[in-house]
């Protein structure tokens, strides 16, 4: 079991131990997530740290885009209780880089690589996010990319 997996069970046991139902929902839901992955495919496997920080990133994306859609519907509690649940998601999250820490990794990895142009978005987007190492979510990686490359 991973490392990572193990710290989830363990903190998901302490969350109902005190009766901290937020965690302990939080949890579950990001363990069966884990457990979804893991059957995922021909056959059972175990999932690896990066795996399964992978699939945190998404649950955390998706609580997220849920707090957004529920506070525009003008369902403030609904998206109160989303918001906190990405919050609980963030502490098992690396770090986010800041505006100007993403702006230097892309350049950094733009001019290693050459990338110049619309042509090559592609490659470009691959080193950028090699660079980034999943401390900043793929949509400001790609505006980011896109602004530096003029596009």
């Amino acid at each position: 079991m991973s490392t990572l997996k193990d710290r989830l069970t363990a903190d998901m046991r302490s969350a109902l131990k005190a009766r901290d139902e937020l965690t302990t929902s939080t949890l579950r839901m990001a363990l069966a997530a884990v457990g979804t992955a893991e059957v995922a495919g021909k056959a059972k496997r175990e999932l690896t740290d990066d795996e399964v920080l992978a699939v945190l990133t998404k649950e955390a994306k998706k609580r997220r885009e849920a707090a957004t859609a529920f506070a525009d519907a003008g369902r403030a509690e609904q998206a109160a209780k989303e918001s906190a649940e990405g919050e609980v998601l963030d502490r098992y999250l690396p770090k986010q880089l800041s505006d100007a820490e993403l702006t230097e990794l892309v350049s950094g990895a733009l001019a290693a690589g050459g990338f110049t142009g619309k042509a090559q978005m592609g490659p470009a987007m691959k080193a950028a996010q090699a660079a980034v190492a999943g401390q900043a979510e793929g949509g400001r990686v790609a505006a980011e990319v896109r602004r530096q490359l003029g596009l």
